[in-house]
């Protein structure tokens, strides 16, 4: 599929996913959100990619949804946009490669929540963020009052959604909603770095892993264990723990083949 509003470039196991409509500061208008779900069914099914970075062109990362779009909403249409999103969000969650947010400049409302949908953000230092739905009437509808929750914990929740405040960088890794800040001329390449770094280690653990938190947010702690446990003993047969536990006793590098 040639895309309109992203880019998608590979280079080795890392797959990088720009949002590029920098002159509407990358807002997500429908005709993106059905590009992203294309270009992550694509990554999901190419087990070669190990990483995705996904960020923004220009000075935003994602500024928000596109509001001409919300304003011509009744709740059919709400409802359907709120459905489509979301599950564009589910699957870039579900993804089982490592997911890095490099969060470039603004993340708004639906950039926010597309950022909390990745396993990992980082940031520049010129990066703010926010959910500002409610300056204009409506609340998050991609997923923002449940993940900044389980971010960030149910008062500072609340506190950013019904104010709509927006934070700088600093504020949002106080608060656990960033997990690393990088001068600006840096961040990409800390992104890929850190990108490299997992792409090394063994695929099958990194899916197993996601898993296993995904799960265990959701369930009790004697749950989560036991699906942790059942996901490890399944590993346990790979040829990827074969090959780690082989090269550590040899004191060699490892080298994972995602099986």
């Amino acid at each position: 599929m040639d895309y309109k509003n992203i880019l998608f470039e590979r280079d080795g196991a890392v797959a990088t996913v720009t949002i590029n409509r920098p002159k509407v500061m990358n807002a997500l208008d429908d005709a993106t959100v059905a590009e992203l779900k294309d270009v992550f069914t694509t990554i999901g099914g190419d087990r070669s990619i190990r990483v995705v970075i996904l960020t923004g062109e220009g000075k935003a990362f994602v500024a928000g949804a596109d509001i001409g779009e919300l304003a011509a909403c009744d709740v059919a249409a709400g409802l359907s946009k709120c459905k489509r999103g979301q599950a564009v969000f589910f699957q870039i969650e579900a993804l089982p490669q490592a997911t890095i947010a490099a969060v470039n400049g603004f993340a708004l409302g639906g950039g926010c929540e597309i950022a909390m949908a990745c396993d990992i953000r980082v940031a520049s230092d010129r990066a703010k963020f926010g959910q500002p739905e409610s300056t204009l009437g409506i609340i998050p509808g991609y997923g923002g009052t449940q993940r900044l929750t389980r971010l960030v914990g149910y008062g500072k929740a609340k506190e950013l959604i019904f104010t709509g405040d927006i934070i700088p960088a600093e504020e949002a890794y106080r608060i656990g909603l960033v997990d690393q800040i990088y001068p600006a001329d840096e961040m990409m390449a800390k992104a890929r770095e850190m990108a490299d770094k997992i792409a090394l280690r063994g695929p099958i653990a990194i899916d197993a892993a996601k898993e296993a938190i995904s799960v265990g947010m959701d369930s009790s702690l004697a749950a989560g264990c036991a699906h942790e446990a059942a996901l490890f003993a399944g590993i346990c047969v790979s040829k990827d723990k074969a090959e780690g536990t082989g090269a550590f006793l040899e004191k060699r590098k490892a080298n994972f083949i995602g099986e």
